[in-house]
């Protein structure tokens, strides 16, 4: 939504008051649409005119822009999405609803807050992203509260999913989504010179709540893809694989060859991306949670952890993975490899 597209809205509303309607932001963003496709059908006409005239665009100069089209009511979460649908359908076959909207823009405030009902329906919080690359994503408070849970990733032009956890027994909370930051730093260019403030990234957010049905039985996901045979400048040792939640520990066995083992995970299923492990490596707990990388195309995507062990002594490494938010019916297939010089 530009600036442009705000003024045509409210030039065309500005003779009467603004009714009391839970249905208005959709009906702001259909105005828009509407908008803009007579905007490109005011220039197609111009370009036909154009053309009869025997008026030749030349190189370098823009043709007409490709006529928007509207986004269907059902879409899965995938790259293509561009906008946050009242419903839709997940590829697993989980059915979303809509229950509130907000928007956050680079040039207006840092925070806004929504009120929605809770069912007692799992709830998910959708992001979609226009701006700078790095931009700051929203925090999510319940309440006021922070829940623990990670936010959003970084500025994407994709609509990203995130669980939403509400405290047990609510039937109404208040979420706030919040894109302030204490600073961006500043950083020296050169030797002896001062230091330069950051500046921050902008960035439009569009924000939605959705409340999903769990599927009436599990959903089968895809197979893990393989593992390569080396990684990191590391060979494949040995590897375990399961089914979230039916398994959820893992314990290997390898032989050392001194130096490092590196651990790494795979993930496949709907909810892939918010599966988290956590290792012991002969009794000695990993400082930190990793989480699961999905492989579907292109380059490995590397994430692994690496563990400093004795050469030529055998290794044990245990492990316990989660996934965040709910998952009633909802699988993820894993894959856990050990990798060793």
């Amino acid at each position: 939504m530009t600036v442009q597209d705000l003024r045509d809205v409210l030039r065309e509303r500005a003779e009467g008051p603004s009714p009391a309607n839970p249905r208005r932001h959709d009906q702001v963003r259909a105005r828009i649409r509407r908008t803009r496709l007579r905007r490109r059908a005011a220039a197609g006409t111009a370009l036909v005119a154009a053309v009869a005239a025997g008026v030749v665009l030349l190189p370098g100069t823009a043709a007409p822009p490709a006529r928007e089209t509207t986004t269907a009511a059902r879409l899965a979460p995938t790259p293509t999405a561009k906008e946050l649908p009242p419903r839709f359908t997940a590829p697993d076959g989980t059915e979303y609803r809509r229950l509130a909207t907000a928007a956050l823009e680079a040039d207006g405030a840092k925070k806004t807050s929504v009120t929605i009902p809770v069912s007692g329906r799992p709830l998910d919080v959708a992001g979609l992203c226009d701006g700078e690359f790095g931009a700051s994503a929203p925090k999510v408070l319940v309440d006021g509260n922070h829940t623990g849970l990670r936010g959003f990733l970084s500025c994407r032009k994709t609509m990203e999913l995130q669980p939403l956890i509400v405290p047990p027994g609510a039937t109404r909370v208040t979420l706030t989504f919040d894109t302030t930051t204490t600073g961006w730093g500043c950083v020296v260019k050169k030797k002896g010179g001062p230091c330069v403030r950051v500046p921050e990234k902008r960035a439009d957010w569009d924000l939605a709540v959705y409340e999903w049905t769990p599927p009436s039985r599990p959903v089968t996901p895809e197979p893990v893809k393989a593992f390569p045979d080396r990684a990191g400048g590391k060979r494949l040792a040995s590897m375990s694989t399961g089914v979230y939640p039916n398994d959820s520990t893992i314990e290997l066995e390898v032989v050392s060859t001194g130096g490092r083992i590196g651990i790494d995970q795979l993930c496949s299923g709907d909810l892939a991306a918010r599966m988290w492990f956590t290792y012991q490596v002969n009794g000695a707990k990993s400082p930190s949670t990793s989480m699961c990388g999905v492989w579907k195309e292109g380059p490995y995507p590397m994430a692994m952890s690496e563990f400093e062990v004795p050469k030529g002594k055998k290794v044990t490494i245990t492990g316990r993975m989660g996934l965040w938010g709910e998952h009633t019916n909802r699988p993820v297939d894993w894959a856990v490899a050990v990798y060793r010089n």
